[in-house]
Parts: structure tokens; sequence; C-alpha cells
């Protein structure tokens, strides 16, 4: 079994020029129409290469059947998933994908804005590519290889998996999902139509990179109320919201608790939102830890810092309220220990070393495993993501259609 690299290469050079960039203020699903006509090109795709099983739903959602080559009856039916949209973060409007062929360590230009240098002192990752192919997008927009790599090597597996019946298998599930950038990926897919006992997702970093555990995630919002008056008649009486929240803000630690000084397993509490006037003011947050218990030491030392701020203003009142994101994938996958180690034993059977990584933000397969399918998350290659300076290495690629291969073989061999 041989996998077509120049199949795989036209293939995601050709999806990352559409345009499926995802809104995280839009109110419909998607929340852009446009996400779907990367959906429709899977859709009829799959169709092509002869699969029977082959949906597209109103919601852009693509489900699809690769049937099973083995006789066995027990084998698990599995699900490889990623997300047709691009992250909101950069232009994804006319992607110009470049092939560098044969890389060969120097600093490159993009031509479109030659501001943009992709380096080796900057990415150090791309010494590992010194002599291969990388793909980068041409300076004024990013990539897309978030997740239009794993898009590809999703679609490239099924072909590689249907020219060659003889490799043994269960039932191989197929899903597309839009809006996973702005946190909507699974918030219509209709679990019947995956129909797996187990996932994966493909939208992970470096080759053999195998991540199994997310951060919990919170939203909250801190509503604060002032006491409205007359500017021109307002001594004693007016207090502004406004600036009761500008406090609080400021409060906030410089040297932890934040994004920008915390690595590792440790969490944040993180501003994303002021909103106000000076009657009342709103101050939205994500709240993230890899404990669930740790996200309520969050939300109590946020409440009682922004309490105490407003108890210094008689007339001035405070809400604070919470919501659920996402949990932790880890804590589901421990009690279905077999995926992720299956997972390993391929990307070991592929000639790669595993690494083992946490994310420090979460997936479509955080939400998945709550749903009832366990689902980690491996490698693309992707690279400087949501950002002109995105690239991928074709061999990254390459090895992860042939870890999802070996993995299929694995479920089957092992049941």
């Amino acid at each position: 079994m041989t996998i077509n690299t120049a199949a795989l290469t036209e293939r995601f050079m050709r999806y990352v020029q559409i345009d499926t960039q995802s809104d995280p203020n839009g109110t419909s699903f998607p929340t852009t129409e446009k996400q779907k006509d990367l959906s429709k090109i899977l859709f009829e795709e799959l169709k092509t290469m002869g699969l029977q099983q082959v949906e597209l739903d109103e919601y852009g959602y693509v489900y699809a059947t690769v049937p099973a080559t083995s006789i066995k009856i027990n084998i698990p039916s599995i699900c490889y998933c990623s997300h047709v949209d691009t992250a909101p973060d950069c232009s994804g409007t006319d992607v110009t994908p470049i092939l560098h062929k044969n890389y060969n360590g120097e600093d490159i230009a993009l031509p479109d804005d030659t501001t943009q240098v992709l380096s080796v002192s900057k990415s150090e990752y791309l010494k590992q590519h010194i002599g291969n192919d990388i793909i980068t997008a041409s300076g004024k927009t990013l990539l897309g290889a978030d997740d239009k790599a794993g898009v590809a090597i999703i679609m490239q597996t099924v072909q590689t998996l249907l020219d060659n019946p003889d490799v043994l298998h269960g039932d191989i599930k197929i899903v597309f999902t839009p809006d996973e950038e702005v946190g909507k990926g699974t918030a219509k897919i209709d679990m019947l139509k995956v129909g797996a006992v187990y996932g994966y997702t493909l939208d992970g970093g470096e080759a053999g990179s195998l991540e199994d555990e997310t951060f919990n995630a919170d939203a909250a919002t801190i509503t604060i109320h002032g006491v409205i008056a007359h500017p021109g008649y307002a001594k004693n009486k007016l207090v502004n919201s406004m600036k009761i929240a500008g406090e609080i803000l400021a409060a906030l630690p410089t040297n932890e608790w934040s994004p920008e000084t915390t690595d590792g397993m440790q969490g944040f509490v993180h501003p994303v939102a002021l909103n106000g006037i000076a009657e009342k003011t709103t101050i939205g947050f994500i709240v993230r830890d890899f404990k669930t218990a740790g996200l309520a030491v969050h939300h109590a030392r946020l409440k009682q810092l922004a309490e105490t701020i407003v108890s210094k203003h008689p007339g001035a009142a405070i809400e604070y309220t919470t919501e659920d994101q996402y949990r932790n994938m880890k804590d589901i996958l421990l009690q279905h220990p077999q995926v992720a180690n299956y997972a390993a034993e391929a990307i070991e059977r592929a000639g790669l070393t595993v690494i083992k990584e946490s994310i420090r933000g979460g997936t479509d397969g955080s939400r998945l495993s709550y749903m009832g399918l366990p689902c980690p998350n491996i490698f693309t290659g992707m690279q400087n993501i949501h950002s002109k300076l995105e690239w991928v290495g074709v061999k990254d690629m390459e090895k992860a259609v042939e870890t999802l291969v070996l993995l299929s073989q694995l479920w089957e061999e092992k049941s």
C-alpha cells in the first residue's frame, strides 16, 4: 500500500482556496453560508469515490461511511472528523497556496507581503522539513491548514482504503463539521448519523502528536449596575458603571492568572469583551483549567475580586453569571483507554515517535467525548495556525494518512 502524495497535495491546495471563514458574531447556522461551499465539494467527491452512504445536511455537516472490508462482526465503528471552517483571526479570502519543493532551510519571504518571513529561527519545526515539500500561503491571508489539512488527510484516507480493499477494517464513519473555530462545531451535529462508537479528530500539529486532554472551559459575565443621574447635577448621585469596570480590569493580576503569563497545565481567567454605558456595563471572561474543580476556584476568586471593588461604590450592584462551554476530554477517555492507546500504536507503526500533549484549548472532540463519542485528537502537521505565516509539511500529512489507515486496521486486528 502506498499513499498518493501528489493527490493529497493537490487536494489540500484546492481546498484551501475555498473561503470558509466562520463568524463569531454570526447568528445563523452555520455562521457563514460560504462554509457550505467546501461541504458541497466534499459531499460530491465522496459520492464520486463510490460511497453509497453520504449525506450533506442543511447545516453544512457531511456524514459518510466507508463500509467494512472485514468479515468480523464485533468491530466497533470509528469516526474520523475534521472541520471545514477557518479562523476569523486572519483573512481567508483569496488564499493562494504555494508549494515549496525540497525546502532548503532558508528564510521564505512570502511574495504578496515580503514583510511576512517564514524562518527556522521563529519556526524551529521547519528544520525537520529540510529536503521535503512544505506549503504556505502567499502572505496576504492565512493558509487554512487548520483544519483543511485534516479534511484533506481524511479524504485521502478514504481514497486509500477504497483503493486497497485487502486492508481489513470495520465501518469507518466520516464527519466534516462547520463552525468549530467559533465554538459551535457540534451545535447541530446528529449523533445518530455519526453512527460511531469511538472517534478521532484530525486537528493537531506536529507529526506524532496525540492529544487526549483539553481545558475545561467556562464563560463568566460580570454585570455592573451603576446609578444614573444627569451629569450636570450628578454630584454625590452618579455612580458610573464603566469606571467600576475599569477598576475591576485594573485589579486583575499582571504576573499570573492570565493567558499571557501561564503555560503548561496552568489555568487562567481572561477578559474578552467589554460593553456598557454609565448605567450598566458587562465584562465577558473566559475561564480555563485542566481540572474541573479548578474552574470553581477561578470563579470564586474573580467574583470576590469584583464584589470587593463594587462594594466601595454605594448604590452600585453586581451580577455574576457563568456558562459551561466544554469539558476536559481526558475524564471520558480514561474510561476508554484503548481509544488513545490504539492511536499511539498506529503512530508508532507509521514510524513516528508519539508526542503526548495537552491542548490549552478545546476541539470538537472535547464536546463529542461528552456526547458519547470518546474522541482524542491526532496530528495533521499544521503550524503557525491562524496567521499569515501558517504552513504545513507534505510529509506530515502523508504520515497522518498512513496513521489513519493503520489505525483502521488496528481496530479490526484487536477486535
